[in-house]
């Protein structure tokens, strides 16, 4: 699907071919699974890491972090840039409004498989609560899977590609990802059950997934902000040549 979209997109953009687009997806899809299986070892199991270092490549044993597979795309693109002689902000913005839908899926995914479920809800008769096969307590839980589809996802998205459609700034469309995925996922947390191992972080009540997105709150909203003093445009009638 976010191939699908992004070769809608490159049609409306001058300097983006078919190939460059499916070597974009090929390079974040990369960057993906392996910033996010190192990123989960270093920011959640570092530990068991240390013990045994050939863990880190024992996929199938699951752990996967969506900080680590950021990071992984943003240090994929650079690869990406330098081949096809594109400035990183611009394929960011070109790319940013697609990614909500993998994000969507994955979260579909982490439902079907009964993982990384939700807080157990204080209303007995609350009516989206359900209880997982995987869950050793077997407690009435919300699909927080679900909700994040939704927030982080599908409403993501939307956003994301009504702000892309027209000109915006270089960076703004970038900036307006880390706020909204910062901001969705920060409130989101507060339905999701923290790792076992993990609990809460900061004053008692703070997630480390909350905790990793405060950063990316912040950059956004000073990208943002250095966006439109810049007024950079990569495309439409404003261009700068």
């Amino acid at each position: 699907m976010c191939l699908g979209l992004a070769s809608y997109r490159a049609k409306q953009r001058d300097g983006w071919t078919s190939e460059m687009v499916s070597d974009l997806v090929f390079y974040g899809a990369l960057g993906v699974v392996l910033g996010g299986r190192v990123g989960y070892v270093l920011f959640y199991e570092f530990d068991k890491f240390l013990e045994n270092p050939i863990w880190l490549f024992q996929v199938w044993t699951g752990g996967m972090s969506f900080h680590g597979g950021f990071l992984g795309v943003m240090i994929a693109m650079l690869f990406w840039c330098k081949k096809y002689q594109k400035t990183w902000f611009q394929t960011l913005d070109f790319i940013a409004p697609c990614v909500p839908t993998g994000l969507m899926f994955g979260r579909f995914g982490n439902f079907i498989g009964g993982e990384l479920y939700g807080r157990a809800v204080t209303d007995p008769n609350y009516p989206f609560g359900m209880i997982f096969p995987t869950d050793p307590l077997q407690l009435v839980r919300h699909p927080s899977q679900i909700y994040q589809a939704i927030c982080e996802g599908l409403i993501l998205f939307i956003v994301l590609w009504w702000f892309s459609s027209k000109p915006r700034p270089r960076m703004a469309v970038s900036a307006l990802f880390l706020m909204g995925y910062g901001v969705a996922r920060f409130v989101m947390e507060f339905f999701r059950q923290p790792d076992a191992d993990q609990g809460f972080i900061l004053f008692g009540w703070m997630t480390k997934g909350q905790i990793l997105t405060v950063p990316m709150l912040l950059i956004g909203l000073w990208m943002m902000w250095y966006a439109y003093q810049k007024k950079i445009y990569d495309w439409g009638p404003q261009k700068n040549s």
